[in-house]
C-alpha cells in the first residue's frame, strides 16, 4: 500500500501554518495573545508531524491514515480556535477548541489501534 499524498499535503500546510503562527507569536503578538498562539502552534506542529508519519507508514494501512487525518484536522481546529480567541477576541471559540482536542486524542488512539493490528498481521 502506498502513502497518502492528500494527507501529506494537508500535514505540510499545517506545519507551515504552525511555523508562521509561532513566529508571529514570538515576534509580533502582544503578551495576551502570545500564549494562545504559541500553544496552538505547538499542538498543530506536533500533530502535523504525526500526520506525516501516519501518511507514510505503509504497514499501518488505512487505519493509520485515519489516525493522521484525525490528528491533523484536530490540530488545525484547535490552533484556529485559539488564534480566533486571541486575534479576533472571539471567546466563543473556546467551545470549539475541545473539538480539536478530542480529534487529536482520537488520532493517537486510532494510531495505537493501527500499531496493534499491524503487529498481529505481521506476527
Amino acid at each position: 500500500m502506498s502513502h497518502d499524498r492528500n494527507l501529506l499535503v494537508f500535514a505540510a500546510f499545517n506545519g507551515a501554518m504552525a511555523v508562521a503562527l509561532g513566529a508571529f507569536a514570538a515576534h509580533g503578538a502582544g503578551p495576551a495573545v502570545k500564549s494562545l498562539l504559541t500553544t496552538g502552534a505547538q499542538y498543530q506542529m506536533v500533530h502535523a508531524v504525526l500526520a506525516v508519519v501516519c501518511a507514510t507508514w505503509t504497514a499501518g494501512g488505512k487505519i493509520a491514515r485515519i489516525a493522521g487525518w484525525l490528528a491533523a484536522s484536530g490540530g488545525l481546529i484547535f490552533c484556529l480556535a485559539l488564534a480566533m480567541i486571541g486575534l479576533l477576541s472571539l471567546p466563543a471559540m473556546g467551545m470549539v477548541a475541545p473539538i480539536g482536542g478530542t480529534l487529536m486524542i482520537g488520532g493517537w488512539i486510532v494510531l495505537a489501534i493501527a500499531a496493534f493490528r499491524s503487529h498481529i498481521v505481521n506476527a
